[in-house]
Parts: C-alpha cells; structure tokens; sequence
C-alpha cells in the first residue's frame, strides 16, 4: 500500500527504509525545503541518521499534497509540539478512508492532550487514528536490529490495520486498545530518561540508576492509571520496555539531555549542543500540570521540572527526593 511519513527526523527516514523493505510504497515529506531538496538528491542525512539510504524510487518532497495522493494510511512523525499544525496542513489532502498512525511521542505544551487527541481534534471526527509507541531507536530500526512495539487504538480494527502494515521479521508489533496508557508511556518515560540521564551526569551509579528508573515506573503508572489508562499497560512495551531503553541508551537524547543538565550544563546550553530534540523538556510540564489537575503525587517528574525550568541544581533536586519520608514500597511516590 501506499504510505505517507510525515516527518524527516531520523525516525522518519528509519520507517520509510522499514516500511519500502516490507513491500509498501511510501513517500517522505520534509518540513523544511531546504532538507527536502538535500534528500532528493543525495538521499540520506547523515547528521540525524548516518547510513539510512533511501531508495531512488521513493518520493521525497516538500509539497505535502503530492506527498499524500493516493495513500492509504498517514504515518505522523514529527516533533509532538507540531503535531497539531502538521495535521492542519494535512486535512484537506485527507479523506476518512485513510487512516492515520502517530509515531511521535509526547503531551501537547499549554492543553496538556495527548497526541492521538490533537489529532482527533484537529482531524475529522471519522477518521481511523493509532499510534506506534515502544523500545524502538531508529538507530537500530533502519539496521534491522530486533524490535517490538506496540499498535495501539480505541477501534480494534485500526490498530490490527497499522499492526499489519508494519509488522516484520524483525519488527514485531502487538496491538492494544489501550490508547490512553499506550500513549502517556510513550510520553512520561521521557521525562523520567532526563532524571536518569542526571544521574549518568552526577556520577550515582548503577544502584542510584536502578531506582530511579524502578520509581519512576510507578509514577508513570500511578499518573496513567489515574489519567484513565490500564496499569497493565506499563508494565509492557510502551511502559517498561521504553522506560528501560530511553533510560539507558546511548541513543536516547532525553537520556543525554539529563546527563548534560547533571554536570551543571543549563537547559539553553544543554539543547543548544544537541542536533536532535529532546521531547521529554516540553513533556515535564504539561506532565506535572496534568499530575496537579488529577491531584497525584509525581515528585520525580516534580523535581525535573524544577532543574529545566526553576534554575534549581540537579544536586539540590536529588537531596530533595532523597529526603522525602520513608515509606512502604507499596506506596506509588517515590
């Protein structure tokens, strides 16, 4: 079938190698006119995915009607807080017979929703709408290296669609129709990487790593049960296995982004450094303001937002945690 990515960051070049390798016809559609024209020509962009080539029979363009004529299914992968202007632009290319699958990751700065629910929002209310989420590094995708990852939607129907679409011999989807906790696993592991990565940046150690990473589990889980989502859920793909590889990868930049902020880099420097985005800095907060407006506890997703935005040291933030009362592990904060 024919497949348009929207969206020409590394995730994006990885998933239109991977879905030409699984027999479909995709296009790319670039944001920015100048990538567009440099992919056309030399076909790769060694700065976001280095060794990623694409075939001279896919349509690379700028022009996001040429990009969608005829397609079957809309593959959305650009940053999430472009979500919703991207899926602006797309509308009037889209008929409600194609279904459309976010692989972006993260919560909507300023309405705190949920990228499948920009989408809703902005898109025909008929429209098929999924998301991809998972332990899933483009890095590793476009080499073909084992991956599995989660299909997920409200209609069971569209998420076995996407699951059929993209599942491979080495990319192995599930479904799940728990679109709620698919999603907010997919977001909120990103802000718990940028508390790992400080303390990959403080020196902690693996024991301090591990516990980070345990608790925080439980604050995405306390957080997305709260929120409507299936606490099951974060113990699968989409939770734990993200968490895991976001935490700990040297391919992860919310991971590289904490380590840079626990050697007392600031944000503004942090980011500057860096060539791609880091999702989970816009994430930590609408996360915290959906946390206040459900009234659940999150001191780990607290404490990152005090060192992004607050100018608090990432020493200062953990003494803050580790300070807390002792309590029963039972107990979801941390």
């Amino acid at each position: 079938m024919k497949i348009c990515v929207l969206g020409a960051g590394s995730w994006g070049i990885a998933l239109t190698v991977h879905l030409k390798r699984a027999g479909h016809h995709p296009t790319l559609w670039v944001y920015d006119p100048v990538q567009a024209t440099q992919l056309i020509q030399t076909r790769e962009n060694p700065t976001l995915l280095p060794g990623a080539k694409l075939s001279p029979d896919i349509l690379v363009t700028h022009n996001m009607e040429e990009s969608i004529k005829g397609a079957e299914g809309v593959l959305m992968v650009v940053p999430s807080q472009a979500v919703r202007s991207t899926a602006m632009k797309a509308k009037s290319h889209l008929n409600s017979r194609i279904w459309v699958v976010c692989g972006s990751k993260g919560l909507e700065e300023g309405t705190q929703l949920r990228l499948s629910e920009v989408l809703a929002q902005t898109l025909t209310p008929d429209h098929p709408i999924a998301v991809l989420s998972g332990p899933s590094h483009a890095e590793e995708v476009f080499k073909k290296m084992p991956t599995t990852v989660v299909s997920a939607s409200s209609d069971p129907k569209t998420a076995a669609l996407v699951q059929a679409a993209f599942h491979s011999d080495y990319f192995r989807v599930y479904t799940s129709n728990d679109l709620v906790g698919v999603e907010l696993g997919g977001a909120l592991k990103n802000v718990i990487a940028i508390a790992a990565g400080i303390t990959d940046g403080l020196g902690l150690g693996d024991n301090a790593k591990a516990a980070l990473i345990t608790r925080g589990l439980h604050e995405m889980t306390r957080l997305g049960a709260a929120l409507g989502a299936d606490p099951a859920t974060f113990a699968g793909l989409a939770g734990m296995g993200d968490l895991i590889v976001t935490c700990t990868s040297r391919h992860s930049r919310n991971r590289l982004l904490g380590e840079k902020l626990g050697k007392g880099a600031s944000l503004q420097s942090a980011l500057g450094e860096m060539v791609m985005i880091a999702e989970g800095a816009k994430t930590a907060k609408a996360a915290l303001a959906l946390a206040h407006k459900a009234k659940v506890e999150v001191p780990i997703i607290h404490e990152v937002n005090r060192v992004l935005f607050e100018g608090v040291s990432a020493k200062e933030a953990l003494k803050s945690l580790l300070s807390r009362a002792a309590k029963s592990e039972k107990d979801m904060s941390f």
